[in-house]
């Protein structure tokens, strides 16, 4: 049985593309009411596009961010669930690296899936929702490389920021668990793999010699948020097709 989550309020951040507009079209499937978050008129038509709910904000900024989710449950009448997927990958060499990108990486990545988990929390706490908050973080938490020293770190704060939230909110009925994608087949991913090396390149790194397609992401995000996953709270689910498996086990 597919995983429901019909007369439900979604909320997604970065729902204007990529992971976040696969995210906003699966749980518009599974029969919920969806939100979407971005910062760009273009992000936003897209959004409306799908028949969702617009809402402008920059998850950098802490009083936008809370503002859209508040907009979101006045909206609708309810919140039941955030999807905090807003984030941004900077690299560079680690001796060259600068504060500044590490902290917009932060910023981006780190602070606002906080203050996104405690202004949905505060609300379905208030409303006496049971809810749940899917984060997205990496595989780059667990597995990671050189000159991501800055994105790694921020991703893996996720994990630990869920593993931390769920002894918290979990009280309170509302659960928090982490989604760490790999390689993901993205319109960025799809158009570098034109290139037949780096197409057999992507290939390489999944068990399956296939790169993961949004939609099936998607349909973990959507697992995540419904109650066929009630067991879950404060864990990650890597879904990576075995990229980390691989990586962790080189030379074992």
């Amino acid at each position: 049985m597919s995983a429901s989550l019909c007369g439900r309020t979604i909320v997604v951040t970065g729902a204007g593309s990529g992971i976040g507009l696969g995210v906003l079209k699966a749980a518009q499937a599974a029969g919920a009411t969806v939100v979407g978050i971005d910062y760009t008129e273009a992000a936003k038509e897209v959004i409306a596009g799908q028949g969702a709910c617009a809402v402008s904000a920059d998850v950098r900024e802490p009083d936008a961010l809370r503002a859209a989710i508040h907009e979101a449950r006045d909206r609708t009448g309810r919140l039941d669930g955030v999807v905090n997927n807003a984030g941004l990958t900077l690299t560079a060499p680690f001796l060259e690296a600068d504060v500044e990108m590490w902290d917009q990486l932060w910023l981006t990545n780190q602070r606002s899936v906080l203050i996104g988990c405690q202004t949905a929390a505060q609300i379905m706490v208030k409303d006496q929702t049971r809810g749940s908050l899917v984060n997205i973080a990496s595989v780059h938490a667990t597995a990671s490389d050189h000159t991501y020293e800055a994105y790694a770190g921020t991703k893996g704060a996720i994990r630990a920021m869920g593993q931390s939230m769920a002894w918290s909110l979990g009280p309170h009925g509302i659960r928090v668990n982490t989604l760490s994608p790999g390689l993901t087949l993205t319109e960025a991913v799809a158009k570098a793999a034109k290139d037949p090396a780096l197409d057999t390149l992507f290939q390489s790194w999944h068990a399956d010699a296939t790169v993961p397609k949004v939609e099936e992401l998607a349909q973990v995000a959507v697992f995540l948020l419904s109650d066929q996953s009630v067991v879950l709270n404060g864990t990650e689910i890597v879904a990576d097709k075995g990229t980390v498996a691989r990586l962790c086990n080189v030379g074992g």
